[in-house]
């Protein structure tokens, strides 16, 4: 059941980290228009290549090396010492270069994107991968609860027009800034101090730069939307963009939160030579990605066009269109997370990894070029899910060799199956009924019956695992 609660903490977290924003969103929508939401999605944009060359790819390295050694106090004590003094000082140089580039490059938005700095400290700080890698998610889920809950108060109490969009952007990076130095506390009972002599900080290097590779790649095709949509298309285009790919990403969180929580638990049976339960989490974690990503899909893509303009305001009518065409982008990363997060990265296949999100990063600009000019934000939204799918196909052709791809995708017509049938009746509901959130609640809820029902008819696997779990409490 650890793996279980676990799940359930960092998904807890994950959806903490974007439900910040969302609930503040219907708000500071209106509050701040379209423009200036637009200004601020814009220059974080920018601000995010920095703090992700300052972290390398410390978040994953660290968070596997940890649960390598997790059993031996002092070896995992010296890791932390070597990789956190890394991640300071490639942090603080990252944090020199982008305030040089503000000073030299920017003339527009200056104020904002010096703001903006905030994440670089932030992101330099950060030491959630110690605590992944111990795979206790409780604390940092609890920590950083009471972060976000003060954060979301002062935006409500301090954000109260369109003038206040610097303060807006300061609230926003000083809550990451909290929530990271929040979690330094809870190390003195968890590691000991090594002495500084013993620190071989660069020996870490060279593995975080081949993991920095498919991190900042990713976050190119993350990012570049919003870069590429603020060059070609009007700032307001950039935030019903960015607000639609949110609340996407929201209920992306649920799926993705299994990657972070399988990469230590699938490192340890690793390191331990269990090759057969390597393979065995593999199998059960895809099914349970695909039964959870499916009904989100289709769910989301049956309420979009209505939702959108009741959550976030007239002048967000575009974002319904932007959620409706990246909705699909949701089983596409579910399934990258399984092949790539939870196997190719801890069984030390990172090239490949790398190589697969190379070629996501180059469709998606590609994609980009001919849809944005074109289509807008819907093109970008339909970049997004393009690029998601190569990635997966890439992954999906890599691991051919050691995982039967047949055994992974036998029972996908199932959910599939049962997702499409509840979504033509969410559909039909949503078209007849005016959107409130005692309709919306009426909807999910209904969209989860239907899809239920219809799994136990189709005999789906996942009704076995759960069963298992309840009845059996299966590690």
């Amino acid at each position: 059941m650890k793996v279980i609660k676990n799940y359930l903490y960092n998904a807890g977290y994950q959806i903490l980290l974007m439900l910040a924003p969302v609930i503040t969103t219907p708000y500071v929508s209106r509050v701040l228009g379209a423009h200036n939401n637009g200004i601020n999605t814009y220059t974080n944009g920018w601000v995010t290549f920095f703090y992700l060359v300052g972290q390398l790819g410390i978040a994953l390295y660290g968070n596997r090396e940890i649960a390598y050694h997790r059993d031996n106090k002092y070896e995992r004590s010296k890791i932390f010492w070597e990789i956190i003094s890394l991640q300071i000082m490639t942090s603080s140089l990252s944090l020199v270069a982008y305030l040089i580039a503000v000073m030299l490059f920017s003339s527009a938005f200056k104020v904002y994107f010096l703001l903006q700095a905030l994440w670089i400290i932030a992101y330099g700080l950060d030491i959630s991968w110690y605590f992944m890698g111990m795979e206790d998610f409780k604390k940092t889920v609890t920590r950083n609860t009471f972060v976000k809950l003060i954060s979301i108060a002062l935006i409500f109490i301090l954000v109260r027009n369109e003038n206040d969009l610097a303060r807006y952007v300061f609230l926003l990076g000083f809550a990451q800034l909290a929530g990271s130095a929040t979690l330094w506390p809870y190390l003195r009972k968890s590691i000991q101090w090594v002495k500084v002599r013993y620190w071989r900080p660069f020996r870490h290097l060279y593995p975080t730069l081949l993991l920095f590779v498919p991190t900042i790649t990713t976050q190119i095709y993350l990012v570049v939307n919003r870069i590429m949509l603020g060059r070609m298309a009007p700032q307001a285009a950039v935030s019903q963009f960015d607000f639609g790919d949110k609340i996407v990403k929201l209920v992306l969180a649920v799926v993705t939160a299994t990657g972070t929580v399988m990469l230590p638990h699938i490192a340890n049976k690793f390191a331990a030579g269990d090759i057969k339960g390597v393979r065995t989490s593999l199998y059960k974690s895809f099914d349970f990605v695909t039964a959870v990503s499916v009904p989100m899909m289709f769910g989301l893509m049956a309420i979009a066009y209505k939702f959108a303009p009741w959550f976030l305001g007239d002048q967000y009518v575009p974002t319904g269109g932007v959620i409706f065409y990246e909705a699909p982008a949701i089983l596409m990363i579910a399934w990258s997370t399984v092949t790539g997060t939870q196997y190719l990265m801890p069984i030390h296949r990172e090239h490949e990894f790398t190589i697969s999100v190379t070629v996501g990063a180059v469709v998606n600009i590609i994609a980009n070029l001919f849809l944005i000019a074109r289509y807008g934000a819907n093109g970008a939204a339909v970049a997004t899910v393009i690029s998601e799918l190569s990635v997966t196909a890439v992954q999906l052709f890599y691991i051919r060799g050691t995982i039967r791809r047949r055994q992974l995708f036998a029972p996908v017509w199932r959910y599939l199956l049962s997702g499409l049938f509840m979504y033509i009746v969410v559909y039909r509901i949503n078209g007849i009924m005016r959107m409130t959130f005692i309709n919306l609640a009426l909807q999910v809820a209904l969209g989860i019956v239907i899809y239920i029902i219809c799994l136990f008819f189709m005999r789906a696997p996942i009704i076995r695992q759960a069963k298992d779990i309840l009845l059996h409490r299966d590690k």
